[in-house]
């Protein structure tokens, strides 16, 4: 029998459940995320327990519809050591994203019409121990919409320290 904990593995650097893999923190420093969609990753073994391990990057990565299908390439898993080399995946491979006929159809509607961009946000496992993405339906942003926002951080960030000094 296995032996296995319905709150995920702990020990030899495996992930918990609801744990975040690879995040890509340029995403909303460089796009307006307008809407965002969870997504299931169609994957193979070896990449699964490369991603238990936490190995993932997703800030080099993109979001493009293909046909009838959303499609992410330039993820890069790296692969799995301790698994044969005939069972290993390739690195970059485009993979495919799993998700509603409705939501791709909005998707691919946004993308081709309205000039959106499909951003990968966050990939992690939700509590039922699955692979998912965040990807988020985003129009580009200007250099000035960047200075901006860099200005209302730390606008913010002075206002709490004041806040934090007085009170």
């Amino acid at each position: 029998m296995s032996n296995k904990n319905s709150k995920g593995k702990k020990g030899k650097g495996l992930l918990s459940v609801d744990a975040v893999v690879a995040e890509n923190r340029r995403a909303r420093h460089d796009y307006f995320i307008e809407d965002t969609f969870e997504a299931g990753i169609q994957l193979t073994g070896t990449e699964v327990k490369s991603l238990r391990l936490g190995r993932c990057s997703i800030n080099e990565a993109h979001v493009a519809p293909s046909g009838n299908e959303i499609v992410m390439h330039n993820s890069h898993i790296p692969e799995y050591e301790p698994a044969h080399h005939k069972q290993q995946h390739a690195p970059r491979r485009a993979r495919k994203l799993l998700l509603h006929r409705s939501e791709i159809n909005k998707l691919n509607g946004s993308v081709t019409q309205k000039g959106y961009n499909i951003v990968p946000i966050k990939l992690y496992f939700n509590k039922n121990g699955l692979a998912k993405i965040l990807i988020g339906l985003a129009k580009g942003k200007k250099q000035h919409d960047k200075r901006e926002d860099m200005k209302q951080k730390d606008w913010n960030r002075s206002k709490q320290r004041v806040l934090r000094e007085k009170g």
